[in-house]
C-alpha cells in the first residue's frame, strides 16, 4: 500500500482521499514500521518550510533512509521543497538532501503566491506524466521555488515571467511543486502513475 505521511502540516487527508477516489490503497501514518513497509510514500504539506521540517521531526530520517534504498517517494508542494538541500523561507532551514538544489523566493516582479492553475511542459522520459501528451495544466499555491542544480535529476518546467521547476525525478524520487490532488484528472493520472511505479517496484 502507499503511505501518505500524517505530520500536522495542512489537510494531508486529501490526497489520501485521492489515492483512494483512484482505487489505490492508501493510508495515512507517521509510524517508522509503515513507512518501512509500504510499497512507496508520499510526503504532503501546506505549510512554511520550517515548520515542516520541525513537525517531520524524526520520521525525517526513516524517510531518508527507505527513499536511498529505493523505495519511491513523492513529494508534494512542501514535501517536494523538503526533498532538497536547505530552504530560506524565514531563515535557513536544512532539508533532507535527497535531491541537490535550494528553495528560495520565486522572484519578484510577478504576484506572489504563484497562485491557480499553470502549464507545465512535461519531459516524456519523466515517468510521472506518462499518458499525459507533451503539457498539461496543474494547480500551483507557492512563494519559495527549488533551484535545482542536481545533474542526476530530471525537471519539468512553467512559465511564470520566469521558468520555475514544476516537477523533478531523481531515480526512484519524484516530487511537484504543483497539488496533483487538487489538479482534476490531469493530477489523478499523476497519483496513478506513482502508484503504478510503486507496484512494479
Amino acid at each position: 500500500m502507499i503511505v501518505v505521511i500524517d505530520y500536522n502540516v495542512g489537510n494531508v487527508k486529501s490526497v489520501c482521499n485521492a489515492f483512494e477516489h483512484i482505487g489505490c490503497e492508501a493510508r495515512l501514518s507517521c509510524a517508522p514500521a509503515d513507512i518501512e513497509n509500504a510499497r512507496g510514500i508520499v510526503l504532503p504539506g501546506v505549510a512554511a518550510f520550517g515548520y515542516a521540517v520541525s513537525a517531520l521531526g524524526s520520521v525525517a530520517e526513516v524517510v531518508r533512509k527507505v527513499a536511498l534504498a529505493g523505495k519511491p517517494l513523492l513529494g508534494i508542494c512542501v514535501g517536494y521543497q523538503m526533498l532538497f538541500e536547505t530552504s530560506s523561507e524565514y531563515g535557513m532551514h536544512k532539508g533532507l538532501g535527497l535531491i541537490g538544489g535550494n528553495v528560495v523566493p520565486i522572484p519578484p516582479g510577478r504576484v506572489i503566491p504563484h497562485m491557480g492553475w499553470n502549464l507545465v511542459e512535461l519531459p516524456e522520459d519523466m515517468e510521472l506524466f506518462a499518458g499525459l501528451g507533451s503539457e498539461k495544466h496543474f494547480y500551483f499555491a507557492h512563494s519559495f521555488c527549488a533551484e535545482v542544480t542536481d545533474a542526476e535529476a530530471k525537471i519539468a518546467g512553467t512559465d511564470y515571467g520566469v521558468e520555475l521547476t514544476a516537477s523533478v525525478q531523481k531515480g526512484s524520487i519524484y516530487g511537484t511543486q504543483f497539488h496533483p490532488e487538487k489538479s482534476g484528472p490531469s493530477g489523478l493520472k499523476v497519483l496513478q502513475n506513482f502508484y503504478d511505479i510503486c507496484r512494479r517496484k
